[in-house]
């Protein structure tokens, strides 16, 4: 009779502390609301096309790749220029001082009337014939920039795919953000039903308790999900190399549909010919010249050589007086017989980058089919998954509507209507980690074939 009676006497106080503590947490949640709005503020809102365009123009990886067009070109024009011959124009001066010997061995003074002598030279330098180096230097510098180029188009849907990833990390944070808030006020009103029901002595103390917790989740949720969104906003904003912060636009298109529906056969056929295998085999066709490019040590070279050379005391250089010129054109051909075994190496380390060039076309091409092949079952099935959760989050919402009014008219428990808004909070997380899924496998997609899906 005593417990009864302390009891009895507590539950006003407890009550009145509930409802503090509702006003609390809906005090506690509008300054949250208010936080993220200031904070999104900071944030300048930029649409996917153009975040993607700033990231490959920033992004140091397609940076790279550029130069590394850049400097196989000039490889290419190198390998050209190699074929025409070298040309070299010298000029020279000479100051005669000092003694000498005369005819009978004295040393005496020199006394020449022109101590100074000048001369000019021209000599071109031009090999004919170096068993085939010079072609195979431009086959192989060839496939080297179509490499690069191949290496471009990948580096630029790689930017692309992370571009993407922390564009739809923004949009899923979002929806969970909105969700959390959805939560926040159902929990809210949750407590502050439980906390009437409390004072007039219809529900006991663990319902509030209950509540009161169930808020504080909320709160939780909404406050991991804001910074979700502001650590993904800050990582979009380094892939695109804005001088100020930036995040996705919130009128950004959420679920963006196929207008056609998905070809496998000819997506496989995208993917044999996608960056990475474009890229693997002009290093196949890059490797198999150098192997040509070894072989030729085994052949003579030929070179043609011409000059011209001329000297006298004419101090502008044969232009007032003329010089004594001489001429020479000269052929040689020469053959290593043994250079200590330096062709042969070179050979076999040609071969062996031939054999691994030729395991890395076909490792590249199996690859690109695995990965299609898994991010098209990723992609269906989170299709699946969205149609699935959207009829999971309505059934949920309903159900969770039934036991409020059952719990409003006491037919029912707390520990239902919470069963109930649990339920409905996974489903909701279910959804969008579904969205985001199928984004995520469709940006996968798009960067494995090479081109965007429409």
């Amino acid at each position: 009779m005593k417990t009864t009676l302390i009891v009895l006497l507590a539950i006003p106080c407890l009550a009145q502390g509930i409802r503090a503590q509702g006003t609390h947490a809906t005090a506690s949640s509008d300054t949250v609301r208010r936080l993220s709005v200031d904070s999104d503020t900071a944030f300048h809102p930029i649409d996917l096309q153009r975040a993607i365009q700033l990231a490959e123009r920033n992004s140091p990886t397609a940076v790279q790749a550029r130069g590394q067009i850049r400097t196989a070109t000039s490889s290419v024009k190198a390998a050209y220029a190699a074929l025409f011959p070298g040309v070299t124009l010298s000029l020279g001066q000479v100051n005669q001082s000092g003694d000498r010997m005369d005819a009978q061995g004295r040393i005496v003074p020199y006394a020449g009337q022109q101590p100074w002598s000048y001369s000019t030279g021209l000599n071109a330098t031009m090999r004919v014939f170096d068993g085939g180096r010079n072609w195979s230097a431009i086959a192989q510098s060839k496939s080297d920039v179509n490499a690069a180029e191949a290496n471009d188009v990948a580096q630029r849907f790689n930017v692309a795919l992370q571009v993407k990833t922390q564009y739809y990390a923004i949009l899923a944070a979002r929806e969970s953000e909105a969700a959390a808030l959805t939560q926040l006020d159902q929990a809210q009103a949750e407590l502050r039903a439980a906390a009437a029901r409390v004072r007039a002595g219809a529900a006991t103390l663990s319902d509030s308790l209950r509540s009161v917790i169930q808020v504080g989740n909320a709160r939780l949720a909404l406050l991991t999900a804001q910074n979700n969104l502001r650590v993904a906003s800050a990582a979009l904003t380094r892939l695109v190399a804005a001088p100020y912060l930036v995040t996705a636009q919130a009128s950004d298109t959420l679920d963006r549909s196929l207008a056609t529906p998905l070809d496998s056969v000819q997506l496989l056929q995208f993917a044999e010919r996608g960056p990475a295998v474009e890229q693997a085999s002009a290093q196949l066709i890059s490797a198999q010249a150098a192997v040509r490019a070894a072989r030729a040590p085994y052949l003579p070279t030929i070179d043609v050589t011409y000059s011209k050379s001329g000297n006298g005391y004419d101090p502008a250089y044969g232009l007032s007086k003329p010089f004594a010129y001489s001429n020479s054109f000269r052929v040689g051909a020469s053959y290593p017989l043994w250079n200590n075994y330096q062709r042969e190496d070179a050979l076999t380390r040609a071969r062996v980058a031939q054999d691994n060039a030729d395991a890395t076309l076909r490792d590249a091409r199996l690859a690109a089919q695995q990965n299609l092949v898994q991010q098209l079952a990723s992609l269906r099935a989170a299709q699946e998954r969205i149609e699935i959760q959207q009829a999971s989050v309505a059934s949920a919402e309903e159900d969770l509507r039934v036991q409020q009014q059952r719990y409003s008219l006491g037919a029912s428990t707390l520990l239902d209507l919470l069963t109930s808004q649990t339920t409905l909070d996974q489903q909701r997380a279910a959804l969008i980690q579904a969205r985001q899924d199928y984004r995520i496998a469709r940006a996968q997609i798009e960067a494995i074939i090479g081109r965007d899906l429409q």
